[in-house]
């Protein structure tokens, strides 16, 4: 498993983002099926920033899949990779980051998103998390362990009290995309991390 390849954050739109935009990069955290991915691809759009998703960055870096980097080197290689993915993503731009669900529970993760990013945790209840995950065709390694609702009400017991170190807490439902977006963008400019949406 190779991490030689650097994985980049993507520019979502026709022009680069302008310079000091967004003071730190936005994370987007939370369990799978939260929306981290579409809701911060929208994101960067409505900001005119860059856009990475470190799952596919990961498969970038290893050149296989995340099925098959736990398959075959455990879940332990898996997020020591995805740490060093991450770390390289955030040094690389100030943009909006969406971190796959397990990747804000390793410390040394958090630590870093901590150190040079803005976390907000997209926070969603079981049956909005069962309902997106069971109508989506993607594969991911811990619902093949068993009954979907079983496991995702695992995690959230286990996960929600870290989470909840976020910086900030969204809400997500059923409510459209871009009703969550908007709610993101006000809060970053609340909280004076953006000069302006324009």
């Amino acid at each position: 498993m190779s991490t030689d390849s650097q994985p980049r954050f993507r520019v979502v739109g026709s022009d680069p983002a302008p310079p000091g935009r967004l003071l730190r990069p936005i994370v987007l955290v939370g369990l799978m099926g939260a929306g981290k991915t579409a809701v911060g691809r929208r994101l960067a759009a409505a900001l005119g920033v860059a856009f990475a998703d470190a799952d596919e960055a990961i498969v970038e870096a290893a050149g296989m899949s995340i099925p098959d980097i736990f398959e075959v080197y455990g879940e332990t290689a898996f997020r020591d990779l995805e740490r060093r993915v991450v770390v390289r993503l955030l040094d690389e731009a100030t943009g909006v980051l969406a971190l796959g669900g397990g990747a804000f529970i390793d410390p040394q993760t958090r630590a870093a998103v901590g150190e040079r990013g803005i976390s907000i945790w997209l926070k969603a209840e079981l049956e909005t998390l069962v309902a997106r995950v069971t109508r989506k065709r993607a594969v991911r390694p811990l619902l093949m362990q068993g009954e979907p609702r079983t496991i995702l009400a695992g995690l959230m017991e286990r996960r929600y009290p870290i989470y909840a170190e976020a910086d900030f807490t969204v809400l997500t439902g059923d409510q459209p995309l871009d009703e969550v977006v908007d709610r993101l963008t006000e809060l970053l400019q609340r909280e004076g991390l953006i000069r302006d949406v324009a």
